[in-house]
This record gives structure tokens, C-alpha cells and sequence, in this order.
């Protein structure tokens, strides 16, 4: 009774029916035509039947052996069809690569990079879904998606104003197989009503002690927690009259005059409202984008792609960034 067929000897087997002979077989495949007879022997003590019968001028199937030989001819394609698709996915002719990201990025550096490994690999397949932090490294460590874009604020950050990390870090949120790697650099600004006296001149920058008596802003937890940390390293502590996590929101209650508040650049690359005005602020620092993936993915081609494509595009902000 035919049991555990060898995958090996079944494509020998194939060959020997291709070629009329064992002889033949085994000029084919290299190999020795007592080597090639050894395997056939195997084969039909595994099948339980003859599978040719010898002939002086070469072998002839039985009819165990025809019907073998269609199930060879299938796996034989299967294998093919199989190497031609892992060809692929090591060329980058294929393969699929799916992306969390915060909204801010979401709208700017996740799409560029998008439409550069779109470029470079027409054939892959990317995917991205909007989640804060928090939320793309759950997604991430449950193995809903391949990289997680993050950020960490000068606040929070491993390295706070003090230059970047170079190579992957674990990421520390329980998970010891999440890597991270720096892809760029977000700086920080001041966001004023476009009639607030501080609103000039922009291109200096302004203490952010100077704004301890105005109404502000705050964002989400972690947003407003750098908030409170800043002012804090400023003496003050903010009049935090509103919160949103929402960079539209924010922008549209500063430019009525309600507040003010700091925003990442990213935001006001994102969509900026006409009503607003931005100054720099010595000390505000900027927040530092990693990508995160749990370990060895960067192995996978088309993650690999995909990292790569997020540090040619946040490039330059690695090489500008404030202090």
C-alpha cells in the first residue's frame, strides 16, 4: 500500500518515464545509473507495486506506473510554479507589505514612501491603516501588520535632544521580539493666532515662557504630557483650556483665538489652516519617527523594501533636524 511517497524519487521517477530508460535518466540528471535504479526500487517498495517494467531497450510504465507519473507531472509543476513565486518575492516582483501609521504621517511621509516603493516595485502590494502609536504596536505584535510607523516626544524619547540611535532598538512595550529603527525626525513648533501679538516676526525663535498666561491646547495624553513636561522645564504651568488629538480641530480653535498650542510639523504639512501662525521655540525639540517590526522581518524582502523606501523619504529631516 502506497504510503509517504518521496517527493525526490517521484521526480526521478518522472524523469525515467520522460526519458525511455534508466540509462537515459541518469545521463539527465548526473547521476550514476545505479544511483537512479537504487531510487526506482524505493519507489515501488513504497508504492507496493512494480512501476516499470524493464525491456531491453529501455522501461515500460504499468498501469501503476502511468497513474503515478500524472501525479508526478502535477507536483513537478507545483515545485515550479512554487520557486517561480519565491523568485518573485526575493526580486521584489511580488509580495505584500502592510503599514499602521499615526495620522499625521499617514497624510505626508507614508504616502511618498508608498509612491516610492510603488517605483521601485510596481508588483508589491502595500496596504496602510490610520492607528496612533499604541494602537500600531498592538496591531504589529498581533500580526495584523508588518511595520508600525511611530513616534516618541523629546520628552519620552530613549534619546531626547541628544542626536539619534543608530540600528534597531527593542521597543519597549512588552513585546521582546519588536524591533524599532529611527526613519526621521518631526520638529515641534508654536501655533498662534494669526493676529496674536506674538505671531511676528516668524523666523525668530520665542522663549515659551512667554505664553504663560495664555489659554492652550493639549493633545492626546502623550501630547499633553510633553506639553505639561516643556512648560514645566519653562517655569510655568499651561492653562489647558481644550484637548483634541485631531491637528484639524486644534488648528481651527487656535485660529479663532480660543488657545494656543504646539503642533508637530507633520501636522501642518498635513493641512494648515489659513487663520494660524507658527514661530519657533528654543527648546521644543521634535519628535523622533521610528518604524517598528518584530524581529528578522527586515529579512522578508518586501519589509525590507518598504523600510528603506521610509528612510530615503525622512531622509533630509534626519540630516536637518533641530536641537
Amino acid at each position: 500500500m502506497a504510503s509517504g511517497l518521496d517527493v525526490q524519487r517521484l521526480l526521478i521517477f518522472r524523469e525515467i518515464a520522460r526519458a525511455g530508460s534508466i540509462a537515459s535518466a541518469a545521463r539527465s540528471l548526473g547521476w550514476t545509473q545505479p544511483a537512479v535504479s537504487q531510487h526506482l526500487r524505493h519507489l515501488e517498495r513504497q508504492a507496493g507495486t512494480p512501476l516499470v517494467l524493464r525491456r531491453p531497450r529501455g522501461v515500460q510504465l504499468t498501469e501503476a506506473g502511468r497513474t503515478l507519473l500524472r501525479h508526478a507531472e502535477a507536483i513537478a509543476t507545483r515545485l515550479r510554479l512554487a520557486t517561480d513565486e519565491l523568485d518573485a518575492l526575493v526580486r521584489l516582483r511580488a509580495g505584500s507589505v502592510r503599514l499602521a501609521a499615526f495620522p499625521s504621517a499617514g497624510a505626508t511621509i507614508v504616502p511618498a514612501a508608498m509612491g516610492l516603493l510603488a517605483g521601485r516595485h510596481p508588483g508589491l502590494d502595500v496596504r496602510l491603516r490610520e492607528a496612533e502609536p499604541p494602537q500600531a504596536l498592538g496591531l504589529l505584535a498581533a500580526g495584523e501588520v508588518d511595520l508600525a510607523v511611530t513616534f516618541a516626544h523629546p520628552t519620552s524619547a530613549p534619546h531626547p535632544r541628544a542626536g539619534f540611535p543608530s540600528g534597531p532598538e527593542p521597543v519597549e512595550v512588552g513585546a521582546s521580539d519588536l524591533v524599532r529603527v529611527v526613519v526621521g525626525a518631526d520638529p515641534l513648533v508654536l501655533v498662534l493666532p494669526r493676529a496674536h501679538p506674538y505671531a511676528q516676526p516668524a523666523d525668530v525663535p520665542l522663549p515659551l515662557n512667554a505664553l504663560a498666561g495664555e489659554k492652550w491646547v493639549g493633545g492626546c495624553d502623550r501630547c499633553t504630557a510633553n506639553l505639561l513636561a516643556l512648560c514645566a522645564d519653562a517655569g510655568f504651568v499651561p492653562d489647558i483650556r481644550h484637548s483634541s488629538d485631531d491637528y484639524v480641530l486644534t488648528q481651527a480653535l487656535i485660529a479663532r483665538g480660543l488657545a494656543v498650542g504646539l503642533l508637530p510639523r507633520l501636522a501642518l504639512d498635513a493641512s494648515r489652516d489659513p487663520g494660524i501662525a507658527v514661530r519657533p521655540v528654543a527648546g521644543l525639540g521634535h519628535r523622533i519617527l521610528y518604524v517598528s517590526h518584530h524581529r528578522d522581518a527586515d529579512r522578508v524582502p518586501a519589509v525590507r523594501g518598504a523600510i528603506q523606501a521610509l528612510l530615503d523619504t525622512m531622509a533630509p529631516t534626519l540630516d536637518h533636524t533641530p536641537t
